[in-house]
């Protein structure tokens, strides 16, 4: 009986975890919009933009913890709450790099690595293997990023608290991207073993 409740489970589309994974998505292109606003002669908006990334951040750690507490995980939320996640680390990546706020050497290593774990499910899918899972240390990387583009997206500004949040923004920034690349390097030694068992099989 678990085995074929939790099988209903998996199916379900239209949950609520997986509602607020999708309301995260339609805030990337808003995100974007608003970060690139001045760049286009616009008013700046970057009050607008961190309250964007605010309630996405809120909606990220609801979407997982709802679908655990209510057993509302499914195969659809899987896949859309680090699609999301990445999105969202994409836009703004984007953003603060095309308003030189982001140096270019660290777009750069976010994006490789990003390149990297495609390369990775491409290998996988080819072995029919599903996506690897998000662990621990891609949801923690995740989060420091997360912390990390608001507090650089205040410190284009001026006196003590774009100070203060230079500071921790680049704390956040450097524990994010040392994660970012120990979890992918993870997921590299993940998917190596799949295909030497694979190839041990054959």
């Amino acid at each position: 009986m678990e085995v074929q409740e939790t099988r209903v489970q998996t199916d379900r589309v239209l949950t609520i975890p997986n509602i607020l994974s999708m309301a995260r998505l339609v805030g990337v292109p808003l995100f974007l919009w608003l970060i690139l606003l001045p760049e286009f002669g616009g008013p700046k908006a970057d009050g607008w933009a961190l309250l964007v990334l605010l309630l996405s951040g809120v909606s990220d750690y609801l979407d997982g913890k709802l679908a655990r507490r209510w057993n509302q995980i499914s195969s659809l939320g899987r896949i859309l709450d680090p699609a999301a996640d990445r999105l969202y680390i994409l836009s703004t990546l984007v953003g603060l790099t095309w308003r030189e706020i982001l140096p270019l050497w660290l777009t750069a290593a976010l994006l490789a690595r990003e390149l990297m774990l495609l390369v990775m499910v491409g290998i996988l899918r080819r072995h029919g293997y599903p996506p690897p899972q998000v662990n621990f240390l891609g949801k923690a990387a995740t989060f420091n990023l997360m912390y990390a583009f608001p507090l650089l997206l205040l410190s284009d500004g001026s006196g003590w608290l774009a100070s203060l949040a230079e500071v921790f923004g680049w704390a956040f920034a450097g524990w994010g991207t040392t994660l970012y690349w120990w979890a992918g390097i993870l997921y590299v030694v993940q998917v190596r073993r799949l295909v030497t068992a694979d190839a041990a099989a054959d």
